[in-house]
Formats: C-alpha cells, structure tokens, sequence
C-alpha cells in the first residue's frame, strides 16, 4: 500500500489549506483512513478518521469543528479541509489506513503510513 499526501504549505493563521491523501492500491475504498500531525518535539496526535464508507467522520479535539474530512472512493482519494488554522496547527501531517477492512475509523488499527506534508501556520 503507497500513500501520497499532498497540499501542504504556508499559510497564515485564519487561513486555509486542503490535504489530500493519495492511495496506489484499488481497495482502498475497503478501509477507513486517518490523519495523524507531528509537530517538531511533540508525540504524534490524532487529527481526523473516516470509516470506509465515509458515513463516519471522528476528529481530535483540537481540530473539531475547523477541520472536515472528506473521501471519494471512486478516485481513491481522502482529503481533509483544515480551516481557521492556528499556529499551533503547524505540523507534518500524516494520512494513514486502516490494516483491517471495512473498519469505521476510529479506533482502528493503522499500520500503512504516507511520507507526510509539512503545514506551516505563521503570520
């Protein structure tokens, strides 16, 4: 399983950024996805998962009702739409899928893992 994100960057605080988690195999539309972020001295944190379906959506404390996540299976495609970004935002974000189909996302068990993409909130 290849994950790819993309859509990372810099962005001032208050703005916007849209992720998008890219997989290379055509049953990743039978396996709940996450986000995960790492910030530079700190443990990774959980940001954002989606059962396979998308008719569930669960979301770290920090980001709820700021971050939405979002797939479409027919492009093999999860996204997560990050808005009122704060500094403390800042992070590499990670997607990740879950190793055991048809799971709901949250908790799951995911043990394949993207390369990550750095967003930056600062003014």
């Amino acid at each position: 399983v290849q994950l790819v994100e993309s859509g990372g960057g810099s962005v001032q605080p208050g703005g916007s950024l849209r992720l998008s988690c890219a997989a290379s195999t055509r049953t990743f539309s039978s396996y709940a996805v996450a986000w995960f972020r790492q910030a530079p001295g700190k443990e990774r944190e959980f940001v954002a998962a989606i059962s396979w379906t998308g008719g569930a959506t669960h979301y770290g404390d920090s980001v709820k009702g700021r971050f939405t996540i979002s797939r479409d299976n027919t492009k093999n495609t999860v996204d997560l739409q990050m808005n009122s970004l704060k500094p403390e935002d800042t992070a590499v974000y990670y997607c990740a899928q879950d190793s055991r189909a048809y799971g709901l996302g949250w908790p799951g068990r995911y043990d394949y893992w993207g390369l990550g993409t750095q967003v930056t909130v600062s003014s």
